[in-house]
């Protein structure tokens, strides 16, 4: 077994009990190292003291609400990956915690692999890496050099510059909202964005309209896909 040292330390707040001690056994099983916070007070302790490197955080608490405990998170410095945990339905309350400071959503039920790959794309690698690889992708961030099958690809620059945020955010997902203030400024139109995509799916996918890479997260936004993980779910 990985010593502790070793392990990822994940905080799971939720304020049930049995799901909490659930996530704990299915990550513990899976070589984390996990600290448990039964409401948003107790979180907001823990990060300070513990210093987890990613937190998985149920919106619905019943203390402090979740979005709150964000806000006090990233507004005392911390950038700590945090992942919330919410309804499917709620895709306000989504949009809401990414643009308040979350890295990503997880829409319950959800299962353990998907629960494990969001993690390992939210926790920062130990070293850089400039060269991002992924199915037959290819994007090397330094060069500014995109291979599809090995074949460079030409894309203009705000091809580039969406692409360069999708690579630098794999396998996480953005916001509409942010993509376009990234790439064209406040003010911009979002409808940019989607005419931008499409032509960059046209460049890299083999199937445009059957994207493999640059996936849409219905109503909120974009995330590169990580090839090389497995898909299947399990009910969590």
């Amino acid at each position: 077994m990985t010593a502790a040292a070793d392990r990822t330390s994940i905080l799971v707040v939720k304020d049930d009990p049995p799901s909490r001690r659930l996530l704990e056994a299915s990550l513990t099983a899976q070589g984390y190292q996990i600290l448990e916070a039964g409401n948003g007070a107790e979180a907001l302790a823990a990060i300070g003291r513990e210093n987890p490197e990613a937190v998985l955080l149920d919106l619905d608490l019943r203390d402090v609400d979740g979005l709150e405990v964000i806000r006090r998170v990233r507004a005392g410095g911390s950038r700590v990956p945090i992942i919330v945990l919410t309804d499917r339905s709620k895709l306000r309350a989504k949009i809401e915690a990414l643009e308040t400071g979350a890295d990503d959503y997880l829409a319950k039920p959800f299962g353990i692999e998907e629960l494990t790959a969001r993690i390992g794309a939210a926790v920062p690698e130990k070293k850089d890496k400039p060269v991002f690889e992924s199915g037959a992708l290819r994007v090397d961030l330094m060069r500014r050099i995109v291979r599809v099958k090995g074949e460079e690809v030409k894309l203009s620059p705000k091809e580039y510059e969406i692409l360069r945020l999708l690579v630098v955010h794999a396998g996480k997902v953005l916001t509409r909202s942010f993509l376009v203030q990234e790439v064209w400024g406040l003010g911009s139109h979002v409808q940019y964005l989607r005419i931008y995509v499409r032509q960059l799916r046209q460049k890299i996918e083999a199937q445009p309209k059957r994207p493999t890479h640059i996936i849409t997260e219905a109503g909120i936004g974009y995330r590169l896909r990580v090839h090389g993980g497995s898909e299947s779910l399990q009910s969590l």
